[in-house]
C-alpha cells in the first residue's frame, strides 16, 4: 500500500538532508520506507568518510539489514527506553504536521519509536503534503490475527470500511507484519474527527496500532522542486 507517485530525486534529497541532523554520539531511531533507505545510504557514508560514532535503533527488519551492510552500529528496540533522535517517513502529512504512517507495515514499531525520541522528525517528499488526512489513502491498524472478524465487524460500526491488506507480491494471503499480526487497512468518510476515531479504535480489543501519528512530529523535512530546481524545505509544528 505505497504511494508511486513520488520522485526518487526528492525523496533522496530529503533524506541526505534528514541525515545531517545526526550528531555524533546519538542513540538514533531509524524508521522505514524508500525516503528513509536514502537516509540510511548518507548515513552509512557518514559513519565511514566522517567518523561519527552513533548507534541506530531500527525500526523494521528491512532497515536493520540496511544498517548492517553500511557499517550502521544498531541496538535493538526492546533494550532502549529513550532516544535523542528518530527519522522516518510518512504516507501523508497535514498541515498540522499529524501523518499517516504503515504503509511498509511497520507503524506499530514506527510509533513506539517515534515516542521515545527527545525529537521525532519526518522526512518525505512534497507529494505527501496533504490537506486532510485519510482522503486518499487508508489508515493502517495492527489487529491480532484471532481478533480479525470482531475488530473488522468493531470498525465497521464505527462508520468506516476495513480491507485486510492482501500480500501482492511473492505470497499468497495477508501481510504479516514484523510483529506477526495483521493489518486492516480502514477508510473513514469525509469530514470524520480522525482524533475521535483514532481514540475509539483503540479502545477496541484486538487492535494492536493505528497508524495514525498525532502530534508527535516536531518538524518535517520535505523534498521538493521550485522555480530554481529541486529544493529542501523545513515544516516546524507551531508552537
Amino acid at each position: 500500500m505505497k504511494d508511486t507517485r513520488s520522485n526518487p530525486e526528492t525523496k533522496k534529497l530529503a533524506g541526505v538532508q534528514a541525515a545531517r541532523l545526526i550528531q555524533d554520539g546519538m542513540l538514533v531511531g531509524i524508521g522505514t520506507g524508500s525516503t528513509i533507505a536514502f537516509l540510511i545510504k548518507e548515513l552509512g557514508r557518514r559513519v565511514r568518510e566522517e567518523g561519527i560514532r552513533i548507534t541506530g535503533v531500527p525500526t523494521s527488519f528491512q532497515s536493520r539489514l540496511s544498517c548492517n551492510q553500511l557499517g550502521i552500529p544498531v541496538r535493538e528496540m526492546q533494550d532502549c527506553a529513550a532516544l535523542d533522535l528518530a527519522l522516518d517517513g510518512a504516507d501523508e502529512v497535514d498541515p498540522d504536521l499529524n501523518v499517516i504512517k504503515g504503509g511498509g507495515g511497520s507503524q506499530t514499531r514506527e510509533k513506539i519509536v517515534a515516542a521515545m525520541a527527545r525529537e521525532f522528525v519526518v522526512v518525505v517528499d512534497e507529494s505527501k503534503l496533504v490537506a486532510t488526512l485519510g482522503a486518499a489513502f487508508p489508515i493502517p491498524v495492527e489487529v491480532l490475527p484471532s481478533g480479525l472478524a470482531y475488530v473488522e465487524r468493531a470498525i465497521r460500526d464505527l462508520g468506516a470500511s476495513p480491507a485486510l491488506r492482501i500480500a501482492t507480491s511473492g505470497k499468497d494471503g495477508p501481510v504479516v507484519t514484523d510483529n506477526g499480526q495483521f493489518i486492516l487497512d480502514v477508510r473513514f468518510p469525509p469530514g470524520t474527527d480522525l482524533r475521535a476515531a483514532d481514540e475509539r479504535m483503540h479502545r477496541i480489543p484486538g487492535v494492536l496500532e493505528t497508524g495514525l501519528f498525532l502530534d508527535l512530529a516536531g518538524k518535517v523535512v520535505v523534498g521538493g522542486g521550485s522555480a530554481d530546481g529541486p529544493a529542501v524545505r523545513t515544516l516546524m509544528r507551531a508552537k
